[in-house]
């Protein structure tokens, strides 16, 4: 591995890509949460090259043959940077909806407010994935520079390419590690990356994930305004609902059903949401959502109630 530069004489390609990086400022501390692949060891290294405070933090699920010697990249990379460094391990069990579980769990082992390295790249292939899970505004908006949910996580190489990043490694000199699960075709994600993207490339006749990228961004500002007026309207006063247009309703309630549910946790789905307005509506009494739990209507109040056992329902 090369020496890494001093701040002054860092490479061009550093300097070209960190106008469009959102970092903190000079001086700010900055987890940075670092796999040891090409777009996290790009993060690290444009972290420090913003003038954070950068530590690395390497999450260990162990689903991998080699991620035992991941976190030795990962360190190499930190001191080689003048970054600080650790490595958290993390146990997911066998099962279905293992990618959704390993992605959960890192989340909860990162600090509050870590930095993560999605990419553009990783953005457009969101907005696909939400399409066809069938997903509202919210989810074509796709991942947010942040702080998003419950964890804060921000996101602030959004704006860079896959290309780019490996070529901020590249000319550092620093070691990344390859991911051979982002090979394995049983994930849809995977797919998406190496058969529907390069498909729109050829059906259009160019790059989509910029269209795609942009398309999100586009979506992220018009649900912010909503989420916003969203704010002023009681989710749980059902003639204030009422009186409400139903779009804005509807979105007052997702947010009110998805309090405390989690960091990554996705809002309620549109048949959840069309159950619970019909208790609002008074053509049902009570109503029951994912994880066991159930909304009542009382005296003009929604309330929801969590599974407790033995005792029925309870509060959250």
């Amino acid at each position: 591995m090369l020496p890494v530069p001093s701040p002054r004489a860092w490479p061009e390609a550093v300097a070209a890509v960190l106008a469009r990086c959102s970092f903190p400022r000079p001086g700010e501390p900055a987890a940075c949460a670092v796999s040891g692949g090409p777009d996290s060891i790009a993060l690290l290294a444009l972290a420090v090259a913003a003038g954070c405070r950068a530590h690395a933090v390497h999450v260990d699920h162990g689903l991998r043959p080699s991620s035992a010697t991941d976190a030795d990249v990962v360190r190499d990379a930190a001191q080689a940077l003048g970054a600080t460094f650790e490595t958290v391990t993390v146990v997911v069990g066998p099962g279905p909806d293992l990618e959704a579980r390993a992605r959960s769990a890192r989340y909860e082992a990162l600090p509050t407010g870590a930095l993560v390295g999605h990419t553009a790249d990783d953005q457009a292939e969101t907005l696909l994935l939400n399409l066809m899970r069938g997903s509202g505004l919210d989810g074509l908006a796709a991942m947010r520079p942040g702080p998003a949910g419950l964890r804060g996580v921000r996101r602030p190489i959004l704006d860079l390419r896959r290309s780019e990043t490996a070529a901020v490694a590249a000319a550092l000199g620093l070691r990344t590690v390859s991911d051979e699960s982002n090979q394995d075709m049983r994930f849809r994600r995977n797919r998406v990356r190496s058969e529907l993207l390069p498909m729109l490339a050829d059906v259009s006749g160019r790059d989509p994930v910029p269209v795609l990228a942009r398309t999100a961004r586009l979506l992220a500002q018009d649900a912010e305004m909503l989420a916003d007026l969203a704010t002023g309207v009681d989710a749980t006063d059902v003639r204030a609902l009422r009186a409400t247009p139903g779009p804005l309703a509807r979105r007052a309630l997702r947010s009110w059903l998805r309090e405390g549910q989690g960091a990554e946790q996705h809002p309620p789905s549109a048949a959840e949401t069309e159950r619970v307005w019909q208790v609002v509506q008074g053509t049902a009494k009570a109503c029951e959502l994912a994880g066991g739990r159930r909304v009542t209507r009382s005296k003009g109040r929604l309330r929801v109630w969590a599974p407790a056992a033995g005792i029925g329902w309870q509060r959250p």
